[in-house]
């Protein structure tokens, strides 16, 4: 769907190359990191990259606005090859950079990762299970769509909503119009989608890389807990007494389909509820390195954000081979001001991403810690 033909190939970019990078947070900041250690330079575009987590680590930084042509010619002109840490970079600046230089992955991954509803469409159509779900644009879309899967239910833009944001809960006797108020709706451009509730062991997630010849390597099932919305720990792989080898190898197959489908090249992130019985259900997916892949950083040959370097630079991908486990834990909020405990801890990894206020709900770093291999 990018326009790339499988068994393509991209050209081999050299040490001293210049990656673009749209989108300036920390999932810029690590894979600029990771970049540097091959030799290469990154020049972030963003209209808040000033003294932004990735600027700070990068060559350069443009700071413009999404819909400004001249200056995204400009960006575009000056690197080599541009991809992205946030999915949400609108489809037509994606467009318009591929006017001038190789853009991965392409407008039409995010065109169906940006929506909801495009994103469970594209899945359902692979013969890949969701939970069930309806559109909804207003309260009688919710209380019909209620009716039809169940009293428990989310109501959730299909747009931009992350961490828990952008979503209201649904139980017997909720108010459908203040649900669709809770989330923005009647305002230009907010659509809404009802899901319904599944009853799951644990959530999981594969981070699958794939390269511009088809080639695609996988990082094992991770279990992810959550806390208030906000991804809290991961735990790598998931453990057997919760995903049994054969969910497992469901989970890995599932994230290559769409990989494939997608005919991505980068890194992609899906994360699925894991049913009692070990059915599999995709909740949702990110074309880009994603929370809870940072555990490779510290525990596999190759991250998942060097992947992403090596997949758009046209260079073979590398080993997922996974030295220890891991668990990864966020810091959120003042979670970061324990930074000195951390850095005592013996074998704890501290990573933060030079962010200057800590808000509530806001990512401020994350600790990796390794254990022998199960």
């Amino acid at each position: 769907m990018t326009g790339n033909q499988k068994g393509a190939t991209l050209p081999r970019l050299a040490p001293g190359s210049t990656i673009g990078m749209l989108g300036a947070g920390q999932l810029g900041r690590m894979t600029a990191l990771a970049a540097a250690r091959l030799g290469y330079k990154t020049h972030v575009y963003a209209p808040d990259a000033a003294d932004s987590p990735a600027a700070q680590v990068s060559a350069a930084a443009t700071v413009a606005d999404w819909n400004d042509l001249d200056a995204l010619e400009r960006f575009a002109r000056s690197v080599d090859v541009v991809t992205l840490e946030w999915e949400n970079v609108p489809v037509a600046t994606a467009e318009h950079l591929r006017r001038f230089t190789n853009l991965h992955p392409g407008p039409n991954v995010l065109s169906v990762a940006q929506d909801r509803i495009a994103e469970k469409s594209f899945v359902n159509r692979l013969g890949i299970a969701t939970a069930p779900w309806r559109a909804a644009n207003g309260a009688d879309d919710i209380a019909r769509a209620v009716a039809e899967i169940g009293p428990r239910c989310v109501l959730k833009s299909t747009r931009l909503g992350y961490d828990g944001k952008g979503q209201a809960r649904l139980e017997a006797g909720s108010d459908p119009a203040a649900a669709w108020s809770a989330i923005g709706g009647g305002k230009p451009g907010v659509e809404g989608i009802v899901e319904g509730f599944v009853t799951f062991a644990c959530e999981v997630s594969v981070i699958v890389a794939r390269g511009a010849d088809g080639t695609m390597v996988a990082y094992p099932a991770v279990e992810n807990r959550h806390k208030d919305g906000i991804l809290d720990v991961t735990i790598a792989p998931a453990s057997s007494d919760k995903v049994s080898a054969a969910t497992a190898a469901e989970a890995d197959r599932i994230a290559r389909r769409i990989a494939e489908a997608l005919d991505l090249v980068g890194v992609l992130a899906v994360e699925m509820f894991v049913t009692a019985d070990g059915a599999v259900l995709v909740n949702e997916m990110a074309p880009r390195p994603h929370n809870s892949g940072h555990w490779t950083m510290d525990a596999c040959a190759s991250c998942q954000f060097e992947q992403l370097v090596r997949a758009v630079c046209g260079l073979p991908l590398g080993s997922v081979d996974r030295l220890a486990d891991a668990e990864m834990t966020n810091l959120i909020g003042d979670d970061v001001l324990r930074w000195p405990e951390f850095l005592a801890e013996p074998g704890a990894r501290l990573h933060l991403y030079g962010k200057a206020e800590a808000r509530p709900g806001r990512k401020m770093g994350h600790v990796n810690r390794l254990f022998p291999r199960r």
